[in-house]
């Protein structure tokens, strides 16, 4: 067998690579492969020979040889016998790899350190994404906490012989006397291990398999199999699209996983031309926020204006409601009608119903933006299984339960039930990662690999084949999932050739294995099945699903709601829940609210009016907020109340995922579990009781303490219409003026005066940044990928209530407000805790903007010119530099600074019980860059343009006797960003995007009148208001 991890390097394939390189990359081995190795040089340099092998090759000692492949949980140096000229020691690694941990899925890049994974970044190439939570996963690999260790049994250890020799026995005896077995999974998205489970239920056929989502799209799943014979999720080609509806589905966030990448590419001004969304919900979303037009309705009235347009759409008559927003429905069906097969409705209401008139809908469009052929593998979640074997472990006919990375002992709403049915389970295991309320429930917990240790496949789409190969060696004493259920299936085989010989024989088709294991990926040929998908056999799955029915029970269902009505919704940052104990996660802000480290129940202006609920601001930009007690289905939680401008009146919003205890560190118990009042896996609950209790909550909210609003010329917005047709510098109607001075008696644009000389800067290389406000969908993506890079402390809800946070990159939200700036609150006598509040709160239905924020590297920075012991410089390239070792703390650069983008190490973070979340435990140290020092105490600190990734890139063209390659130059953001709103480079390199982009018409300095002459760029804002 070869070990066959392969290097991934964006700028090279792997033909380029030479035998020593190729060879000293695979790290990773369980036995020499004598048939490969003895070829010729062509044949070594293709196999998958380990070091191991190549040591031997050249002449090394079998000692030397075993100890350079020593099997330490983490590989501190890699001793090289013949040093290959371009790799350095201390030069990263990265590999391609694939994330799927049954709730988020992505392929990625893992950049690693002498062994040790680092960072996440999307593998661009396979049309990869990532979102905070994928780039956070990095640091749950070191979760000293919670990873579980050794097998246990009854929290006794055991070793893994005997537990397989325990288990096998019992599974064989179960069989044996025909009771049944559950294998209760996520969902798993990969080919060979859903084979693997199919060889276990043949060698135990009295298993079932049944797979569980904590936050289940099993409605949208079940109407693809009623309407098209394939329980799949379809996917959405929104760059395709001319107008999209959508009825609360976040489809920038949680939904089918997120389109953010395909509906930013339907949105590119330059073209003339964007889509047109607009967006019926309840809740604030990221998606609402990025519309065009958002039309605020409770949930049932979504139902309503759904089958509305369905009747208007297709002409049937079907039994509904008036809303208050039908005409915007009319508007929209004549949109749709208009646009044909390039209109598109989604929903995100997790109802089969709903879910098969939305489907309905865009086949009477005709819509070529709904593929139903490439269709999605995630979601797989089935609420009717999971519901059916609750019911069988009440009745005590379940014999056994093998649990996989799932917790329903803290997600399930009826959680008493399943606690009181596993009672009556015979065998309980628990094959986990992590340690969790479900594995202290059971008598087995087996440690599983986390991905980055593990082999592995993916199939997140019918077209893109991922394949997950190992970053690091095992930290833990633990084994696959796959290798377990082989060996319980009683084969000899090892995942990592059972693997090999599966995506040889059944994926690759004749195309190398080592080819696709170091491109992380392999595109398949999509081939339209015919037996479910040519028109004849259409019409027979057609003819099953009653349409007509699907509208009455949705219609029926809705016109039961009265009281308030509870939108449970994923955050960007915590989603289901899996990662509660990651402490980038939860310091990061939410996007919409801009709050870490908590949920809360989001209320309208009017209805917090009503109900007496508010948040006062306090002057140090501290926000407090009171409990609401919430009611629904006997249920009931006490939950802190935040106002949310944009949520619908009568409604109320509140996020999964939090409310975890078991395990975590008290710091890390953070919000309220939202998962008992997720009834039927519904996202809407009817009929919700909401009353007003004592107390007082502090939240832990970024926006009004580090913000620069009320200030002129932070954001400018356009319409596509005066995009494509108005002058941007026209001085009436322009919509990118610049700041004008009056010069020698004439008007002139104020960044033409300077009034100190400038330094020549077409010498070198000179880095700009641009960032794309249309582009950006604020998913905070790069706010992560910052902190892993650049070793930014965690400091926990406490600091960043008192506008501690040390964030280098953050993301402005910005809502519409009569109150724009200082001048206007003063006019209306408002002192500053007023002014914030009327700036965050004005508006019903704001429009919303987001605003990536970083220090501006000005070329004419006030903090240079004040800090007296010259810890902060400029540096010849553009960036802003700080010297730590020089930095005595004054602060007067943070105070001078107008885009207040400066942070402060008030304490020491690394190495202090007062502050313990990932830089105190030797594994969360593993995470640390060695590029970048950690900081101390009483320094101040801000973004660096990434310095180190700069230089790095310098060097690396240099040593190759060459220039540095168009765009080579990135950062962690410009990397982490999926939608392309980050651009980074040198503008002295014209061929750089980022030196057309510097002179595009779009471009504009933030607080441009204050001349300080920032290197970043911003794009102007282009929403489509359907005008043109």
């Amino acid at each position: 067998m070869a070990s066959n991890k392969k290097y991934w390097k964006s700028v090279e394939e792997l033909k380029d690579s030479s035998i020593v390189e190729t060879l000293s990359k695979n790290e990773f081995v369980e036995a020499i492969p004598t048939d490969t190795f003895l070829g010729d040089k062509e044949t070594l340099e293709k196999s998958s020979t380990s070091r191991r092998d190549f040591l031997k090759y050249v002449g090394f000692t079998t000692a030397a040889a075993s100890l350079a492949a020593c099997e330490g949980p983490v590989r501190k140096s890699i001793p090289y016998v013949v040093k290959p000229n371009d790799i350095i020691a201390g030069v990263a690694d990265w590999y391609a790899t694939s994330m799927a941990d049954g709730y988020d899925f992505a392929n990625v890049l893992v950049k690693t350190r002498e062994g040790r994974p680092i960072q996440i970044m999307p593998n661009k190439e396979a049309n990869g994404t990532t979102s905070a939570r994928v780039q956070a996963a990095v640091l749950s690999l070191y979760d000293e906490k919670l990873r579980l260790k050794n097998p246990t049994k009854a929290g006794e250890s055991i070793s893994w012989s005997d537990a397989d020799k325990e288990i096998g026995a019992k599974l064989n005896s179960l069989n044996a006397a025909g009771k049944p077995v559950v294998l209760l999974t996520g969902t798993l998205a990969s080919p060979s291990t859903s084979k693997i489970v199919e060889e276990f239920i043949a060698a135990y056929p009295n298993t079932k398999h049944v797979v569980y989502d904590a936050v289940s799209e099993s409605g949208a799943a079940d109407a693809m199999m009623a309407m098209y014979g394939k329980r799949v999720l379809p996917k959405y080609h929104l760059n395709k699209a001319k107008t999209i509806v959508s009825f609360g589905a976040d489809f920038l966030g949680d939904f089918h996983g997120g389109f953010e990448k395909a509906y930013i590419d339907g949105r590119q001004p330059k073209t003339g031309k964007m889509s047109y969304h607009v967006q019926f919900e309840s809740n604030m979303s990221l998606t609402g926020a990025n519309a065009d037009k958002r039309v605020v309705l409770k949930p049932s009235d979504q139902v309503f204006a759904l089958l509305n347009l369905y009747a208007a759409i297709t002409g049937s008559s079907v039994s509904s409601k008036a809303t208050p927003v039908d005409a915007d429905v009319m508007r929209m069906a004549n949109e749709l009608k208009k646009a044909g097969s390039k209109g598109v409705v989604l929903t995100g209401i997790n109802d089969v119903n709903a879910q098969l008139i939305t489907l309905a809908i865009n086949k009477a469009l005709n819509s070529e933006i709904v593929d139903t052929t490439n269709t999605l593998n995630i979601r797989q979640g089935n609420d009717a299984e999971v519901a059916q074997l609750i019911s069988d472990m009440k009745a005590g006919k379940v014999g056994g339960l093998i649990s996989y990375n799932v917790n329903p002992a803290y997600s399930l709403s009826n959680v008493a039930d399943f606690t009181e049915g596993l009672n009556k389970v015979d065998l309980k295991v628990a094959l986990s990662t992590e340690n969790s309320e479900t594995v202290d429930a059971m008598e087995y917990a087996l440690p599983t690999a986390h991905f980055l240790e593990a082999w592995g496949d993916t199939q997140f789409d019918s077209e893109t084949y991922g394949l997950m190969q190992p970053t690091i060696q095992p930290l833990f004493d633990t084994r696959q999932v796959q290798d377990v259920l082989l060996k319980w299936s009683g084969s000899s085989t090892n995942y990592y050739d059972y693997l090999k010989n599966f995506a040889t024989s059944t994926v690759l088709g004749g195309s190398s294995w080592n080819t696709a294991l170091h491109n992380g990926y392999f595109k398949r040929e999509v081939v339209s099945n015919t037996s479910i998908l040519n028109n004849e056999t259409e019409v027979v799955f057609e003819s099953t699903v009653s349409l007509s029915n699907a509208a009455n029970t949705l219609s029926s269902e809705a016109k039961k709601a009265s009281g308030f009505e509870l939108n449970l919704y994923t955050k960007t940052g915590l989603g289901d829940g899996k990662q509660a104990n990651n402490p980038w996660l939860q310091e990061f802000p939410d996007p919409i609210t801009r709050t870490s480290w908590d949920n809360y129940l989001t209320m309208s202006i009017a209805d917090a009016k009503e109900l007496g609920f508010s948040n006062p601001i306090q002057d140090n930009g501290a926000i407090n907020g009171d409990y609401a007690k919430v009611s629904v289905n006997g249920k009931e939680v006490t939950v802190p109340v935040m106002v949310q401008p944009g949520q619908a009146k009568g409604s109320v919003g509140l996020s999964l995922g939090f409310g975890r205890t078991f395990g975590l560190k008290e710091e890390m118990q953070v919000g309220v579990n939202a998962y008992p009042l997720y009834k039927g896996s519904n996202n809407i609950q009817y009929n919700v009781k909401v009353e007003k209790v004592s107390g007082s909550h502090k939240f832990a909210c970024t926006q009004v303490q580090k913000t620069i609003a009320g200030r002129h010329d932070i954001l400018k917005v356009a319409s596509l219409k005066d995009y494509n047709n108005v002058d941007p510098k026209d001085h009436h109607h322009g919509w990118n003026k610049p700041a004008y001075v009056s010069y020698d008696h004439q008007e002139v644009e104020a960044n033409t005066i300077d009034i100190w000389d400038e330094h020549n800067r077409e010498l070198g290389h000179h880095f700009n940044l641009s960032i794309d406000l249309t582009s950006c969908t604020g998913c905070g993506a790069c706010v992560v990928a910052c902190h892993a890079e650049n070793n930014v402390p965690v400091v926990g809800k406490n600091e960043v209530r008192i506008g501690r946070d040390m964030h280098w990159l953050r993301i402005d939200r910005y809502y519409s407000s009569e109150v724009e700036t200082r001048e206007d609150a003063k006019e209306l006598g408002l002192g500053i805790a007023e002014t914030y509040e009327g700036l965050e709160t004005e508006a019903e239905n704001p429009e919303v903007t987001f605003q990536p924020m970083m220090c501006q590297h000005c070329n004419h920075a006030p903090c240079e010119t004040v800090c007296p012991v010259a810890a902060t410089t400029h540096g010849r390239q553009g960036q802003n530099q700080m010297t730590y070792n020089r930095c005595v703390g004054t602060r007067y650069c943070a105070n001078n600074c107008p885009y207040r983008v400066r942070r402060f190490n008030w304490f020491e973070y690394a190495n202090n019980n007062e502050f313990d979340f990932n830089m105190n435990n030797e594994y969360g140290k593993m995470v640390l860059n060695p590029d970048v020092v950690v900081r101390g105490r009483g320094v101040m600190e801000k973004c660096s343009m990434c310095i180190q990734m700069t230089q790095a890139t310098i060097l690396k063209a240099k040593k190759e006797g060459r220039a540095v390659n168009t765009d080579e130059f990135e950062t962690a953001c410009s990397s982490a960003c999926t939608t392309g709103a980050l651009v980074f480079g040198d503008v002295n390199n014209k061929e750089d995007q980022v030196a057309a982009l510097a002179e595009d018409k779009r471009a504009y300095n933030v607080l441009d009148y204050l001349q300080t002459k920032p290197n970043v760029i911003y794009q102007v804002k282009i929403r489509n208001t359907n005008e043109a």
